[in-house]
């Protein structure tokens, strides 16, 4: 089974979970995943305008929308939108001359999420089938990129990045939280701390985020650590793995966390004055003199 395939099935059962059930949307209750990662992420008043199932169908590892400064006016894209909470908060900030998208591959997702948007009486938001890695939107469209906890799960992250890079308007903004990685890890003890975080999770080290980012063409990159993942929290589940929690405690503590990412796609196309880099502006102010 690929790892889409995977992704898909799990997040179509949570989605069905929900709607039949009310049931929260726990990666897997048995494993304790969804605590502390996903618990207290939204306040009492955001949770207050937005139908009961949206909540419960909240899988992030943060709070884009409120991390993220929203215009009246804007459109939004969430990419993995999920049960569509983080659409209907920013459909409400952008107001109605705007606009958010939810973009998600998940039919009972998307089906569950348009029911609460309908309940929510959201008139100003579209969801969208389709994948990450191909948005089904036009080059320059967007204003804002925001996604919760699912770029980790992508297996061709520096796609999704481009992507995201193509859609959004020249001064766009890419903020989204994600799970990340801080430092050196042994493979064995990562994947096994991944699990625990993400349930099904390929989180980046720090730096390769920021490399793909750049790569991607995005300046401005920045990250603010929102959660670290404590080992106590894994103790469970790790002991049920078989992993002896004390002796990976040193090679863990810290380094696993959830983090707002920020980034931007640049005003204008470089080279332009104020654009480049400042070398590069200064040597061709300097061979411009030279000619004159």
């Amino acid at each position: 089974m690929s790892n889409q395939t995977a992704v898909r099935e799990k997040y179509g059962s949570i989605a069905r979970s929900v709607s039949q059930q009310g049931a929260t949307a726990c990666c897997d209750p048995t494993m304790r995943c969804c605590d502390p990662i996903t618990k207290d992420l939204y306040g009492d008043g955001e949770k207050g305008m937005l139908p009961e199932k949206a909540v419960l169908a909240s899988l992030g590892c943060g709070n884009p929308t409120a991390l993220i400064e929203l215009k009246p006016g804007e459109t939004v894209l969430d990419l993995g939108s999920g049960g569509g909470i983080d659409v209907l908060l920013s459909a409400a900030r952008v107001g109605p001359t705007g606009k958010a998208y939810g973009l998600d591959m998940t039919d009972d997702m998307l089906a569950l999420a348009r029911e609460n948007q309908r309940q929510a009486g959201a008139t100003n938001v579209e969801f969208l089938k389709g994948e990450i890695e191909n948005i089904p939107l036009p080059d320059q469209s967007v204003d804002v990129v925001i996604s919760n906890c699912v770029i980790n799960l992508s297996v061709d992250k520096s796609r999704v990045l481009r992507e995201a890079f193509r859609v959004l308007r020249p001064g766009g903004r890419f903020a989204v939280s994600d799970v990340v990685v801080r430092g050196e890890v042994p493979d064995s003890v990562r994947q096994s701390m991944l699990l625990w975080v993400g349930c099904i999770a390929g989180a980046l080290e720090e730096s390769d985020y920021r490399a793909k980012l750049q790569a991607a063409g995005f300046v401005d990159i920045d990250f603010e650590p929102t959660r670290t993942y404590n080992i106590e929290d894994a103790r469970v589940f790790l002991n049920e793995a078989g992993i002896a929690v004390d002796d990976i405690a040193p090679m863990v503590e810290g380094k696993f966390l959830s983090a707002f990412i920020r980034a931007a796609k640049p005003k204008t196309a470089c080279c332009e004055p104020g654009c480049c880099d400042p070398i590069t502006a200064t040597q061709k102010s300097e061979t411009r003199t030279e000619k004159g």
